[in-house]
């Protein structure tokens, strides 16, 4: 949303406001006079749902993304980078070093809070404000989808996290206690079930002006989503056939479609594309610069993944950036690919391309040879905004999209005891996108057939690391990593959150919690 919808002065005191927070559990006590003076009318209400969405694409001033996080700590991904020093919070959970004050927590953590507290500073707000009735409502079923989203990755990461669902005052700030994890999970099927029943989401949004935003089919991928981790199979189930319709066939309600081409998934030009559900928007014009890393619109997969010392030496080479050559892939995530048809627009093989004398680069740490090939910066996407290339580059990420959708519902009919020929139908539908060659691909429906779909199709978009733990597999497919049973499934509050405050880390992190 926040790169479609046209900006405005007011876009810009909103982020002031907010960004200076340094604990997101908290309000920002310098912020409290201008809170109260705005969100008068619809173009200000407007300009702060702008800012409750922009959290969707939070970037840590580290490097740290949701993507890269999850990513790194997975079996398909090393932290990579120049060395050992390099990505440090990468390197922590990619090789599980983690504690509480080293690890991509902080800014998982930073991000998610973020999102919540604008969520509920405009919730707050909106229902005083000057404006359409039928447009209020709207914002608001968008606003309780948002902070259903981020709530749902914060209980994932950390189990144990505080509740908040309006603005916290500056001198309580200090006494938020946290809450059972499934005390937060009722809140967001809450959320998410309002944001459907208000019937104000719209099925479909004008891509040229609103791509980005919640519609009704994001509510019930979301919702469909919670209920398969939560183990309610047939209401997951039935939340994502909404979402899914017929498999290989047009969605007649919410316009989803399969890309007829998997690798057309990864071309710039192709942002929020018919499978795309949820997506993240990345802008090459958004001017980011070194002063605020995390400030910058571009994504920063792109220089992070691309190759170190990168050079084309023949005619036809990649047209590759140098990048930092982090993330690169393992071995046994390329032997696992190596003969699917979706490798080569997944994998970056640099090690052929350098034994062939096409290219040439420099190694990464662990190098393997092996880089992400789905998000490597290209050189046909270099910035044209004021900001340094290095941090512009406009490469969307999906959050989720249909394959994504299709195997879960599947999933959650094999899981469930559910159709097991509807179950049949949705992998095969991703399997012969896949192979594009008229032939049937079709395999049984079993969790292991999907567990293996799920990471040839999804690699590097995020989503590994979570399905090893929802099911139950990371303590055996990450040991070689270091990968803790009982401790790693959840990554530690991060210290400077314990500090003088209430919050308690949880029991794997040694704490009482």
């Amino acid at each position: 949303m926040k790169r479609y919808i046209k900006y405005t002065a007011g876009f810009s005191i909103v982020l002031s406001l907010f960004s200076s927070c340094k604990k997101f559990v908290e309000s920002d006590p310098r912020g409290q006079f201008t809170q109260e003076n705005y969100y008068r009318n619809q173009a200000e209400v407007f300009n702060g749902l702008v800012a409750a969405y922009d959290p969707l694409g939070f970037q840590g001033g580290d490097y740290v993304t949701k993507v890269s996080a999850m990513s790194a700590g997975s079996d398909d991904n090393l932290a990579g980078g120049g060395g050992s020093s390099d990505f440090v919070p990468l390197q922590a959970i990619s090789n599980y070093s983690l504690i509480p004050a080293n690890g991509p927590q902080d800014a998982l953590w930073k991000g998610g809070f973020l999102g919540v507290y604008r969520v509920n500073i405009l919730l707050s707000k909106i229902d005083a404000a000057t404006m359409p009735d039928d447009i209020r409502l709207r914002y608001k079923a968008e606003l309780k989808a948002l902070r259903a989203y981020y709530y749902f990755d914060l209980v994932r990461l950390f189990k144990n996290i505080p509740l908040m669902l309006t603005p916290v005052d500056p001198k309580d700030a200090y006494n938020i206690l946290q809450v059972a994890p499934e005390v937060v999970y009722a809140q967001i099927e809450k959320d998410l079930k309002e944001a459907i029943a208000e019937d104000k989401l719209p099925n479909t949004v004008p891509k040229a002006t609103e791509a980005g935003r919640m519609t009704k089919g994001i509510a019930h991928a979301l919702l469909g989503k919670v209920y398969l981790y939560e183990k309610k199979f047939t209401e997951a189930a039935t939340e994502l056939a909404l979402v899914n319709g017929v498999p290989g066939q047009m969605n007649s309600v919410y316009g989803y479609k399969l890309l007829d081409d998997f690798a057309a998934l990864w071309k710039t030009a192709n942002k929020f594309n018919t499978e795309s559900i949820l997506e993240i928007a990345h802008t090459s014009k958004g001017n980011g610069g070194w002063s605020c890393i995390e400030c910058t619109e571009g994504n920063l997969l792109n220089i992070m993944l691309a190759p170190r010392a990168y050079t084309g030496l023949l005619p036809g080479a990649p047209d590759y950036i140098s990048g930092y050559g982090a993330l690169i892939v393992t071995k046994n995530f390329f032997d696992f690919i190596h003969f699917d048809p979706r490798n080569k627009a997944s994998v970056a093989n640099l090690d052929s391309l350098k034994k062939a004398g096409i290219a040439k680069y420099d190694n990464s740490y662990e190098n393997t040879g092996f880089f992400v090939e789905k998000f490597a910066g290209r050189a046909s996407d270099k910035s044209t905004g004021g900001g340094p290339s290095e941090l512009n580059y406009p490469q969307n990420t999906y959050e989720i999209r249909l394959a994504d959708t299709y195997l879960l519902e599947a999933e959650a009919l094999v899981r469930g005891g559910g159709d097991l020929s509807r179950a049949r139908a949705l992998i095969a539908a991703v399997r012969n996108r896949a192979y594009k060659d008229g032939a049937d691909h079709s395999v049984d429906a079993t969790l292991d057939n999907i567990i293996t779909e799920r990471r040839l199709e999804l690699a590097f978009e995020g989503h590994r690391w979570f399905d090893l733990i929802r099911w139950g597999k990371a303590g055996t497919v990450l040991a070689f990593k270091g990968f803790i049973t009982g401790k790693h499934e959840i990554l530690p509050i991060p210290l400077k959150e314990l500090e003088n405050t209430q919050l308690v880390q949880s029991k794997e992190w040694g704490g009482t919690k």
